[in-house]
């Protein structure tokens, strides 16, 4: 009996998803056994166009990591969804437009001005900037388009499933594909990983005071992290209430808060604004001069409470493709 097709595919992510795979050793071993991995760009050689031959819905599933930013990873995750059976959003970026999706709180315009003209060291007197297309010699050369905006998946094709984390971890990674091959998966839809915050299974939550009062936000190079106590209570921001379990604590248990990789537990629409209203109970203060100077430590707002989820957020989720921008 031939073996299910699997597919692997790489948007605009930094690539610790493929090295997640990796990460199952040995245990890799017994899925390569299991399915017949057809497409996996940054492992193996494959051409687009033997996807494009095979028969639509073939490919059992595919795995899409990365946001979508750029004409040439809509086309191919419009492929892959037009050949495959099952697709995954696998990973932060993929699920809820990750880091790459923080360039929504920008324009398009602005990222070429600083990449091609405004940066230190860039040298370019003749303000040359990328072209989709452009003759030479007689010969047409083509460029994908950059996107005024950065997509979640499931922006622009259909997503039949949600593996979250930054990367997710090896275990979860296991179970989903354990699950696909027995065919024992949730509602389509689901997000592959437990739907509880992580404050819930968090070792140090026992340390965290019924009452909670930061007078001052820190930040963990200013000073000794107690490796026994809740960084809330150390007053350092830990977006464990305003996200998802799952991961492990993998940076839990390495001395440093979480920072939202998991996103947000399905009863929450928009992670940043969970996590903001969870600090709003707890600053200590009066009036707005006093929250004022407590806030003072928070350098990057957006990076510290939407680090993973702008494209997923209200505040900088999905937009028209608006000219000029």
């Amino acid at each position: 009996m031939a073996k299910p097709k699997v597919a692997l595919y790489w948007c605009a992510s930094c690539g610790g998803c493929d090295e997640a795979v990796v990460d199952l050793a040995e245990n890799i071993l017994d899925v390569v056994a299991a399915v017949d991995i057809i497409l996996w760009p940054i492992a193996m050689d494959f051409k687009y166009k033997d996807i494009e031959a095979m028969e639509d819905g073939s490919i059992a599933v595919s795995f899409i990591n990365g946001a979508i930013r750029t004409g040439e990873q809509k086309h191919i995750a419009e492929l892959l969804r037009r050949k495959s059976g099952l697709v995954v959003a696998f990973g932060s970026c993929s699920s809820l437009g990750g880091i790459p999706a923080l360039a929504n709180l920008t324009s398009r315009r602005k990222i070429f001005d600083r990449s091609y003209h405004n940066s230190p060291t860039v040298v370019n007197p003749e303000n040359i900037e990328p072209k989709m297309k452009a003759s030479v010699d007689g010969h047409v050369l083509k460029l994908p388009e950059f996107f005024k905006t950065v997509y979640k998946l499931n922006d622009v094709i259909d997503v039949d499933y949600y593996l979250p984390g930054c990367p997710p971890t090896p275990e979860l990674i296991a179970n989903a594909v354990t699950a696909i091959l027995e065919g024992k998966l949730p509602p389509k839809g689901a997000i592959l990983s437990p739907d509880k915050s992580l404050c819930t299974s968090c070792d140090r939550n026992e340390t965290k005071p019924e009452d909670v009062t930061i007078s001052k936000i820190k930040r963990v190079i200013d000073i000794e992290v107690d490796p026994e106590k809740c960084f809330l209570a150390q007053g350092i921001i830990c977006m464990g209430p305003a996200t998802r379990d799952g991961c492990g604590q993998s940076c839990i248990n390495g001395n440093m808060p979480c920072t939202g990789c998991f996103g947000p537990t399905d009863s929450c629409r928009d992670q940043g604004a969970k996590m903001i209203a969870t600090l709003g109970a707890i600053l200590e203060g009066d009036d707005e001069n006093a929250v004022d100077k407590v806030i003072e430590g928070i350098v990057d707002p957006a990076g510290t409470f939407y680090r993973y989820a702008m494209s997923a957020s209200l505040l900088g989720g999905a937009r028209k493709e608006v000219e000029n921008e």
